[in-house]
């Protein structure tokens, strides 16, 4: 590296592939996961600088070997350490020089130390390309939030793109948005691309911005969810809830929002590590972006979530199973929910239209939910029409209503000779014809009327 490069910077790199922590085979653990932290530390020559009070690289490695000896019996957490700039000299240029020094494991602050202590800065900066293999290193694990820690004293010299790189790993919910400090000078312009900044000018500064950075990776954090209703309190429940990535999209948890004995949300455990995007799986979706939480702290998330319910009756308490009912937010045209006309289901309050598809069906434009009430609609009891054919062919049903014929239904072809309808009062006009006559004289027309609760029967027979 030469002075007009930009030096002095310490990457710190948060790195958590997505829905490991707390996961299971079988889904979500209650077990504490195990944090696995991965340093990958600049060797290069330009680490020999000077900086303050010594050079750049004897001050990283004791700035570091202070952290590390803070992490002793610490419980769930294993350490590693992948160096780059180490194993060739520069010049020549290799931009491949990387390697994983100290695998992951329990106990071994000693042997990262002895590494970091014995190490002698001699190479390059492939920074891109050591951030992509590093990928490599965490094993499988169910049940593990993993971090990188990604430490440099100058920009990439390889002509790699970390930003382009921490894009893509957050895009396939590889990795998070870093954590980036610098020391010495303000790197800010060239970092934000790739991740959230600390500018450390001095010693104090860059050891106040590590304790933030570890204490968010490791301190215990819960968080809350309160769903409110239209009073402002948090009693809403029961209802699914996904946080996904801000960044990449990518879904991290499912819940059932629930409340506990005491009648309070329950306790979740995610990762403060992540800017998420909730949504809450009411009807209509509730949405909130951009969420932030505090490490070691509890948090509340609140959402307006004010919530009625609608059922549908026919009068006589009449069931009209299997009718769908296709609602809609009054004044739009998106469904969002085709509800049963026998189930009673929960909306967010407001105003709806509802088509309930029976014969014929029934559209209503202002329906209103209330909070913690019912809305119940009735409809007039049906009758029964019983169609009769003598042979199978070709009809439809139509309503007739101020003088006009509105088309209903197709008669079905099949074996059977005789279809039984549920249908709404009203006058009701048949048109068939026998597949086996070949003269379009022979269709059959019969008006009949549907009374409430009463059967009907219409023989189809021509000349009847």
């Amino acid at each position: 590296m030469t002075n007009r490069r930009f030096q002095g910077t310490i990457l710190w790199m948060l790195f958590i592939p997505f829905g490991l922590w707390g996961q299971g085979k079988e889904g979500f653990q209650k077990t504490k996961p195990t944090t696995r932290i991965l340093f990958v530390f600049d060797a290069s020559q330009s680490m020999y600088g000077r900086w303050k009070s010594d050079t750049k690289f004897n001050i990283a490695v004791r700035l570091f070997s202070g952290l590390l000896d803070s992490l002793r019996n610490q419980p769930d957490l294993e350490l590693a350490l992948r160096l780059y700039g180490h194993q060739r000299s520069f010049p020549p240029q290799d931009c491949f020089d990387t390697r994983l020094e100290v695998p992951f494991g329990k106990d071994n602050i000693t042997k990262i130390k002895h590494v970091l202590k014995t190490t002698v800065p001699k190479g390059t900066t492939p920074l891109a390309y050591a951030l992509s293999q590093a990928t490599k290193d965490f094993t499988p694990c169910n049940n593990c939030r993993n971090i990188i820690v990604l430490i440099t004293d100058g920009l990439e010299e390889c002509g790699g793109d970390p930003c382009a790189v921490s894009h893509e790993l957050q895009k396939k919910g590889i990795a998070l948005k870093p954590f980036i400090i610098g020391i010495g000078k303000d790197f800010k312009k060239e970092f934000d691309c790739a991740g959230t900044y600390f500018d450390a000018s001095s010693e104090a500064e860059f050891r106040s911005a590590l304790r933030i950075i570890i204490s968010r990776a490791l301190n215990p954090t819960t968080t809350q969810v309160n769903l409110l209703d239209a009073n402002g309190k948090p009693t809403e429940t029961n209802v699914n809830m996904t946080f996904y990535d801000n960044f990449s999209g990518l879904p991290l948890y499912n819940f059932i929002h629930t409340l506990n004995s005491r009648g309070v949300p329950d306790t979740l455990d995610l990762d403060p590590l992540v800017v998420y995007d909730l949504t809450v799986y009411t009807i209509p979706p509730v949405h909130r972006d951009s969420i932030r939480l505090t490490s070691g702290k509890h948090n509340i998330i609140a959402v307006e979530t004010p919530q009625g319910s609608l059922s549908f009756k026919a009068s006589g308490n009449y069931q009209l199973k299997n009718t769908p009912c296709i609602i809609r937010q009054k004044g739009k045209n998106e469904i969002i929910n085709v509800q049963q006309f026998d189930q009673t289901e929960n909306y967010l309050t407001g105003k709806y239209e509802a088509e309930i598809l029976c014969l014929p069906k029934i559209r209503l434009t202002d329906v209103e939910i209330r909070q913690s009430q019912t809305t119940q609609v009735e409809i007039p009891l049906p009758g029964i029409a019983v169609i009769r054919k003598s042979a199978n062919g070709y009809g439809s049903l139509y309503l007739e209503e101020k003088n006009q014929s509105t088309w209903l239904y197709n008669f079905k072809d099949t074996p059977q000779l005789q279809e039984t309808l549920s249908l709404q009062p009203g006058s009701y006009r048949v048109v068939f014809r026998s597949r086996f006559s070949s003269s379009v004289t022979s269709t059959v027309e019969k008006q009949f009327t549907v009374e409430p609760g009463q059967t009907v029967v219409v023989n189809l027979y021509t000349g009847d």
